[in-house]
């Protein structure tokens, strides 16, 4: 099964396009600084969540990365409160998007640490 048929993925991804898209109307004195950091924070919850689906069968790796793709998204929701951004409704539906992303994260993480502490796993 491909990464790209997983829900999280693909509304990671999506964000991450999305965001990059918006960030560039950055002011050029925040471009290359706030813009790099918001791009990479963005990409890596992809990126986690990808590697995350490569590791699958190695519970410990698998819960590690999705911790990282929910850190990820805790330093995008940071990158979003400096509000730098011209098009408030576009950035405050990012921010929306990513929030609803981080709590799909932790859900998942919640789901497997329970599912593997269960007596018999």
């Amino acid at each position: 099964m491909s990464n790209r048929t997983l829900q999280i993925w693909r509304q990671a991804h999506h964000l991450a396009l999305d965001i990059h898209i918006v960030s560039l109307s950055l002011p050029k004195f925040e471009l290359y600084d706030r813009g790099s950091q918001i791009h990479r924070s963005s990409k890596l919850i992809r990126s986690n969540v990808v590697e995350n689906h490569g590791r699958g069968k190695y519970k410990a790796d698998y819960l590690r990365f999705l911790n990282y793709a929910f850190a990820s998204s805790f330093e995008t929701d940071d990158h979003f409160e400096t509000r730098s951004l011209s098009d408030r409704e576009k950035c405050d539906d990012l921010l929306s998007r990513n929030q609803t992303l981080g709590k799909k994260l932790n859900r998942s993480i919640k789901t497997i640490e329970k599912s593997h502490s269960e007596p018999g796993n």
